[in-house]
């Protein structure tokens, strides 16, 4: 069987057993269509989708701008998030942003989205940050997923995890490690949560782009994103109960279940 061909065999499996452990979750967990309004009694998933705006990111051959596909896969976790219980919010659901009219130049814009994000973030007391980018290089051979984390032993646990699902369930071969965001990304340097930033994968790599553009890789990505937060979540609480323990689990599983490869 050829690699494409696997890949769509696994992506007709995860189509199935996504709507099959939609009704068992809708139907078992209170709550599930709600997103994240003020406080929470767990913790708050915010999804981040990188740039936007007057500023599209990295740009692929083919002329694909980042900020479309970090939005693409936001949007894929987001109702993941909902259909799975997990309280969330997300910096952007669109790539228009209100800028103020007074912030003319792309640079006074750029400096105004990321302050804004980081005030949204930072609004709220519970909440873990999840980051969505992606890569790019002048060479077109690099590929592969990497996680970089915000300082602190908690962003470090939780994009460690990220990392290491990602590695395992989309692309084994990946040698690239988790490592701590540089001083230069600001959003990392300034939010007072657990954060983690994902590149999913390669613009400037022929056959990763082509699947980071697929709708089916974009919601395997996003099922592992919320997987890892689902472990993160229970690794994090010091006194779960049976019941709260079990609900992570039955999500974990029936998340990754149909991703791995």
């Amino acid at each position: 069987m050829s690699a494409m061909r696997k890949k769509t065999v696994h992506s007709g499996r995860f189509a199935l057993l996504f709507l099959l452990s939609t009704a068992i979750i809708v139907s078992a967990v209170p709550g599930a269509a709600a997103e994240a309004s003020g406080a929470a009694k767990e913790p708050v998933l915010i999804i981040d989708p990188g740039h936007g705006g007057m500023d599209g990111g990295a740009v692929a051959p083919d002329g694909t701008k980042e900020s479309g596909i970090n939005l693409a896969i936001s949007m894929k976790l987001r109702e993941l998030c909902l259909l799975f219980g997990m309280p969330c919010v997300m910096t952007r659901d669109t790539d228009a942003l209100p800028y103020p009219p007074e912030r003319t130049g792309i640079r006074e814009k750029k400096v105004w989205d990321q302050h804004r994000r980081v005030e949204q973030i930072n609004a709220f007391e519970n909440a873990v940050l999840i980051s969505i980018h992606q890569n790019n290089y002048p060479d077109t051979r690099p590929g592969g997923t990497q996680v970089l984390y915000a300082s602190g032993e908690a962003s470090a646990c939780f994009g460690k995890l990220t990392h290491e699902l990602l590695r395992c369930c989309l692309c084994p071969e990946n040698r690239r490690v988790p490592a701590p965001a540089p001083d230069s990304i600001y959003l990392m340097q300034k939010v007072r949560c657990p954060a983690i930033l994902v590149e999913c994968g390669f613009l400037s790599n022929p056959a990763e782009l082509s699947l980071l553009k697929s709708p089916e890789y974009q919601t395997r990505i996003a099922a592992v994103l919320l997987a890892a937060c689902c472990r993160f979540k229970q690794s994090a609480n010091e006194n779960p109960s049976p019941e709260g323990e079990t609900q992570y689990e039955r999500k974990d599983d029936l998340l990754l279940h149909g991703v791995r490869e």
